[in-house]
């Protein structure tokens, strides 16, 4: 998935630990995130009711995702933009930090301003249930969106849900691993364990190789952070441990280039292969380039039109899927060769 972004469980907090400077730092973090966000939402609300070209709105729907920054989830804040337009709707999308806490302070206010809907990509699974149930005691409807809430009975509360087959796309890279390193030797795998998507890619990569019968043997599982210097970072540590291995799976594209960063500074770009998961502009321009065997392949402009098409359905009191995931597909040298997308640099 893109650069973004484990289940965490917190005690209550000791009156001890309110003066710790780096605990200190990352609530003044999230208290200056959550502001920013109210006085977006305060802004938006006084700019009046006129929609797009000037025509009254039928209402605003909050979004909210890991991070603005990366150009997946920018994408289909734009794209969620316009289509929500083609229905009279206005659509705020705000830069969820890669902070939890900071995505439940941006659904608050959602809340606050009487929202009509919420589209939502949790940071953190499991602390976005906060978020969730609070949405759903106020009668405003959440639609999930790549990531899901990783609380079974939070996602009832969640009124459809829309992303990609992980599992089947971690499939699609496993077949892709077999098939570069001939199904011998050690692997190691990049991952982000603090997201539902991504745990679901590995398990997926997983379970084909078992189905395979593959003799790969995994030695290491390192949390990547879904970055590319992250991805560098810790392929620098695999490679001081497990010199010889001949294949690396990174969940996302930035990892994944971030660790063919640190095997070509030890030229070992022949002896290690990569796969990736995403087909960002970046990646596939790095399959196209050698760098990666393959990247299964996203479609984030189905994801967001989906999410918008699956409000308006509820809207019209039609039945909603629960949850809907897209299939994957391959993205090899083949693929970019021949794409013109690859060329213009877009999803």
């Amino acid at each position: 998935m893109p650069e973004w972004w484990g289940g965490r469980q917190f005690a209550s907090v000791n009156r001890s630990y309110v003066s710790h400077p780096r605990l200190t730092f990352r609530r003044l973090v999230a208290g200056f995130i959550a502001a920013l966000s109210l006085l977006l939402l305060v802004s938006c609300s006084d700019s009046g009711s006129r929609g797009v070209g000037g025509s009254e709105s039928k209402g605003k729907i909050g979004m909210t995702c890991m991070a603005l920054t990366n150009p997946f989830f920018k994408l289909i804040a734009n794209v969620m933009e316009e289509e929500a337009a083609k229905y009279g709707y206005d659509l705020v999308a705000l830069d969820g930090a890669n902070d939890g806490a900071a995505q439940n302070a941006q659904i608050s206010d959602f809340i606050a301003q009487g929202y009509d809907a919420i589209f939502l990509n949790p940071a953190d699974s499991k602390a976005a249930a906060e978020g969730v149930r609070k949405a759903h005691a106020a009668g405003i409807p959440v639609f999930t969106f790549d990531i899901q809430v990783d609380d079974d009975d939070v996602k009832q509360m969640v009124t459809s849900h829309i992303g990609s087959d992980n599992f089947q796309g971690g499939q699609l890279a496993a077949k892709s691993m077999i098939e570069a390193t001939g199904d011998r030797g050690q692997i190691a795998i990049i991952g982000l364990p603090e997201v539902t998507s991504c745990i679901l890619r590995v398990e997926g990569f997983k379970d084909q190789l078992k189905k395979s019968g593959s003799q790969l043997e995994i030695v290491t599982e390192l949390n990547g952070k879904g970055s590319r210097n992250e991805g560098f970072a810790v392929t620098n540590d695999i490679l001081q441990v497990h010199p010889n291995i001949v294949g690396i799976f990174a969940i996302n594209d930035p990892s994944g280039l971030g660790a063919y960063a640190a095997i070509d500074k030890v030229n070992k770009t022949e002896q290690i292969t990569i796969v990736a998961f995403d087909a960002s502009p970046a990646g596939k321009q790095g399959v196209y380039e050698g760098k990666l065997y393959d990247t299964p392949q996203q479609f984030p402009r189905k994801m967001a039109v989906g999410t918008v098409q699956s409000f308006i359905k509820h809207l019209e009191g039609e039945t909603v899927e629960k949850a809907i995931f897209i299939p994957c597909s391959h993205y090899r040298y083949e693929t970019a060769a021949n794409d013109p997308t690859r060329v213009s640099e877009q999803w």
